[in-house]
């Protein structure tokens, strides 16, 4: 079911649709270097040999996965000693090329720079994580998008009715909700799909509806990759949603965690550091039940963990958000880095010894219970930073409590 042609080319109208800005490159008979991204299934390796084959010239191909530098450096030859002077340089495709390694990328540079080589290069992770950055500024970067519920109805219908064995059955498409769901926008899943349901159905018509489908998969199908951009994706997703207070948002994002597979530790983790980083002393109860939940799922296990899990969610999504805590200590760090190892007021040092009393540590240091309201006003940061203002309350009512009580203590200091 492999297109050969633009024309049969499926999605990412974006690109390769009329008037499109690759479409157009394509049809003038140059391209420069690019690499795509996007998820897998979407028709990066199609597209190249669909171009190479549109511009008529050399294809190569290499895998990240099996090929190390001597197989590009035999490839680059090739390429040259082929090439005609003007023409189009040939194409070398490389699949994964996030998998490559600095030294790999490496010996490309020369060839590409050189345009002794076209590189299209494919991948699924962010390619400004994983490609370095001499050859990416080298190459277009082109995003490839999941297939939208349209392109997987054409893709299926065009299988069905064109592909050599399945024309020959009788298939009725009753209902699709479930092949495209658990397809993700990938076509190579959702033909896995339709193959798998062909195949286990010996009758003369074999009736597609999603009770089918959900029988016949009997595996979790999500596309959640731990190690890969997905799972960055949907924990970012997740933090955001509790963030923003919204916890249908943050219930559904943690679900698809859950279903994909992702380690129970690491969801909790997340939620502790969200309580501390995002709600804050807005309600310092949060970090609390975070805290709990934490506990309650390492005692717990899987899968009843989930339910205190999601209590925290919850708990935190809907309660109100400070993040003056975290602003402080980032503040506070920069400071330090910028200001480097300021002495420590002589009062404020200890002076377990008599040389050092002698020397005048600790000297003048007043005790802080000794007086009325347990608070004397007195310098505690180094002589350069007395005037230095490092955590700003954020006025919800808990916090408020906290800075009126520091404007009882000191004053002007901490009027905003």
């Amino acid at each position: 079911m492999r297109p050969k042609s633009l024309d049969d080319y499926i999605g990412q109208k974006h690109l390769v649709g009329e008037g499109a800005v690759l479409r157009k490159m394509i049809d003038a008979g140059r391209i420069p270097s690019f690499i795509l991204w996007g998820p897998p299934g979407v028709g990066k390796t199609t597209l190249a040999h669909i171009i190479a084959n549109r511009l008529k010239v050399p294809f190569y191909t290499l895998s990240a996965v099996t090929s190390g530098v001597k197989d590009v450096r035999d490839v680059i030859e090739k390429a040259e000693k082929g090439r005609f002077f003007n023409a189009q340089s040939p194409i070398l495709f490389i699949d994964e090329i996030h998998r490559f390694s600095k030294n790999q990328q490496d010996s490309l540079l020369g060839a590409v720079e050189r345009g002794v080589v076209t590189l299209i290069g494919a991948t699924t992770e962010n390619p400004s994580f994983e490609v370095i950055r001499p050859l990416l500024s080298r190459c277009q970067l082109y995003v490839l998008k999941s297939l939208e519920k349209d392109d997987l109805l054409t893709l299926l219908n065009k299988a069905i009715h064109e592909d050599a064995v399945l024309k020959e059955k009788s298939i009725q498409l009753e209902q699709t909700d479930a092949m495209l769901r658990y397809s993700g926008g990938d076509a190579r899943k959702l033909l896995n799909i339709l193959e798998l349901v062909v195949e286990a159905d010996n009758s003369d018509t074999v009736v597609v509806n999603d009770e089918v489908v959900v029988n016949r998969l009997q595996q979790n199908p999500l596309a959640y990759d731990k190690d890969g951009e997905m799972h960055y994706d949907i924990i970012s997703a997740f933090i955001k949603s509790i963030r923003g207070s919204d916890p249908d948002a943050a219930l559904y994002w943690m679900a698809r965690m859950i279903e994909g597979g992702e380690d129970p530790t690491f969801i909790a983790r997340r939620v502790v550091i969200s309580a501390a980083e995002d709600v804050g002393l807005a309600n310092p109860n949060a970090l609390l039940l975070a805290n709990a939940a934490f506990d309650a799922v390492m005692k717990l296990g899987w899968p009843e963990g989930r339910i205190p899990l999601a209590e925290a969610v919850v708990y935190l999504a809907t309660s109100p958000k400070s993040n003056s805590a975290y602003l402080g200590i980032d503040k506070a760090l920069g400071i330090v880095r910028q200001t480097g190892n300021l002495p420590v007021p002589l009062h404020l040092r200890n002076a377990p010894t008599k040389l050092m009393a002698d020397l005048g540590y600790s000297d003048g240091y007043k005790y802080a219970h000794d007086f009325p309201g347990h608070f004397v006003e007195q310098q505690f940061l180094p002589d350069e930073l007395q005037q230095q203002r490092i955590w700003h309350a954020q006025h919800y009512p808990n916090e408020e409590k906290l800075y009126q009580q520091m404007l009882r203590c000191w004053g002007k200091r901490f009027e905003q």
